[in-house]
């Protein structure tokens, strides 16, 4: 399973159709289609529509791509998390990364790292991040289209810079491609982490366990609260178990076991107060039989 959690979307773009198609070709089987906000957030957001007919094949999921400048801003991620699959934070300084790293809550932190930071990447941050189980983002797409050489450039030294950051943890590879000639092949994409520096096992982990992770770690945020208590059915069966139920067919699966149906527990240990009371009771009882 190969995942692409980061496909910008626009309701008008005519060729997301063929991006799709040509995702599915490839063998993606999860695609994320990402809106992106700058500044404050709007009263009444509310993720797109997916598009009319997608490819069978692929798994649509809805995420927002916040641009972080000033963290208090956004405070509304909370709320955030029950209307997108995925959230993620694209912070531009220094500060908003540390608070993102350290506070926010978030699924993704995805850096633009086709333009040159006027920082580092600090082991102690990221580590952090990583901890809370947030995953860091790296963009392809500026170094794989006519973005120019500066951006190529930009983007190989800072994903380099980023995965000796985090030893090469914690990381999902996307496209953030915006058209059909910036997507490329998962195993294509697994040969340039190698040449930003992650071995061939991690660089594949990038785009399929590291990314399930957070698909999977962004459900278990909307169903639960603080992962403990799990948003689930009320428990009813369904209307064809309980024909069978009726009908007699499969009914002990169904019937609750009482507690006489149950298996019997085991008797409580003896004291050692009542060994001795019982021996000594057994001996009186032997010498009264033989006299």
């Amino acid at each position: 399973m190969f995942y692409d959690l980061n496909v910008p979307y626009a309701a008008d773009d005519a060729e997301m159709a063929s991006t799709l198609n040509f995702l599915a070709e490839l063998g993606y089987t999860t695609v994320a289609l990402s809106q992106t906000v700058t500044g404050k957030l709007p009263a009444n957001i509310a993720p797109p529509k997916f598009p009319a007919n997608p490819p069978k094949s692929l798994t649509l999921l809805n995420r927002l791509n916040i641009v972080l400048s000033d963290p208090a801003q956004n405070s509304r991620l909370t709320t955030l998390t029950q209307l997108y699959s995925i959230i993620a934070l694209r912070p531009t300084n220094e500060k908003a990364l540390l608070n993102a790293c350290t506070s926010l809550d978030c699924d993704i932190i995805s850096i633009d790292l086709s333009v040159r930071q006027p920082y580092h990447f600090k082991m102690k941050t990221v580590a952090a991040a990583i901890a809370r189980g947030i995953r860091f983002e790296i963009c392809y797409s500026p170094g794989v289209t006519g973005s120019g050489l500066d951006a190529r450039r930009n983007l190989i030294a800072n994903a380099m810079a980023l995965i000796r950051a985090t030893r090469g943890r914690g990381i999902i590879i996307s496209s953030e491609a915006k058209r059909t000639l910036g997507v490329r092949a998962p195993m294509d994409v697994v040969n340039l982490a190698c040449v930003w520096g992650l071995s061939q096992e991690r660089g594949k982990e990038a785009v399929c366990e590291e990314a399930r992770k957070v698909v999977a770690l962004a459900k278990l945020k909307r169903t639960s609260w603080r992962g403990v208590v799990d948003v689930i059915d009320g428990g009813e069966s369904s209307n064809q178990d309980k024909e069978k139920d009726k009908s007699g067919n499969n009914g002990d699966n169904l019937k609750r076991k009482t507690p006489s149906d149950s298996a019997p527990e085991h008797e409580k240990p003896l004291s050692k107060r009542e060994m001795k009371r019982r021996a000594k009771k057994a001996r009186l009882e032997a010498s009264a039989t033989a006299s």
